[in-house]
């Protein structure tokens, strides 16, 4: 059952949503999914691959890696179909403006595409979920989506993560969360990202 928000943190957040935040904490369950027969998922090496795959300059990928981002490559039957990005420093959500630092034991996953031909057949979250098999010396993992993106929001869903709460954009030009359910989820999230937590307006 959720909390009631701390008295300090009543405030209201106006507008529109900018976008939803979910997390898997390492013992959460993992939903089983079906095998998807010739769906392979590496860490990808050949970052020029990823380059063209993404339409990114080969220099911007190499930065990301040597930024301490992993890329994350899905193929199925052989043939590239998907790619992630999974933070273990610095991230940032750009379309809002908010870069902050990855906590130790923490990672955040960002920029995941599916290419056309290939959506529809449930490889989102099944990316998802090696991800989280891989990376297992993290505890703690975090992911969003723009507001509209119903497609993401599936896949997340699907693959085990949980809804942490909206970030909503305040008076001022700052940001705020307005917790899902879990408070300590939403503080830990707030945290993460170094924005308020808010109570949403109603």
């Amino acid at each position: 059952m959720s909390q009631p928000l701390p008295q300090e943190a009543r405030l209201s957040a106006p507008g529109e949503p900018a976008g939803p935040l979910y997390t898997w904490w390492r013992g959460d369950p993992l939903p089983a999914l079906l095998v998807l027969s010739g769906l392979s998922v590496e860490l990808a090496r050949e970052l020029d691959l990823l380059a063209d795959l993404s339409g990114l300059p080969a220099g911007e990928v190499q930065a990301r890696v040597e930024a301490g981002n992993r890329p994350y490559l899905a193929r199925l039957d052989g043939v590239p179909v998907a790619y992630g990005w999974v933070a273990t420093r610095r991230a940032s959500i750009g379309a809002l403006g908010i870069a902050f630092s990855v906590l130790p034991g923490n990672r955040y996953l960002w920029d995941f595409v599916t290419l056309p031909r290939w959506r529809g057949r449930g490889i989102y979250p099944r990316l998802l979920q090696a991800i989280l098999k891989r990376e297992g010396q993290a505890g703690r993992f975090w992911i969003g989506h723009d507001a509209p993106n119903i497609a993401s929001a599936r896949g997340i869903l699907k693959a085990g993560f949980t809804s942490v709460g909206e970030i909503y954009r305040l008076p001022g030009g700052s940001f705020g969360m307005a917790a899902a359910d879990s408070l300590e989820r939403a503080r830990a999230g707030a945290t993460l990202l170094g924005i308020h937590l808010v109570e949403a307006g109603r």
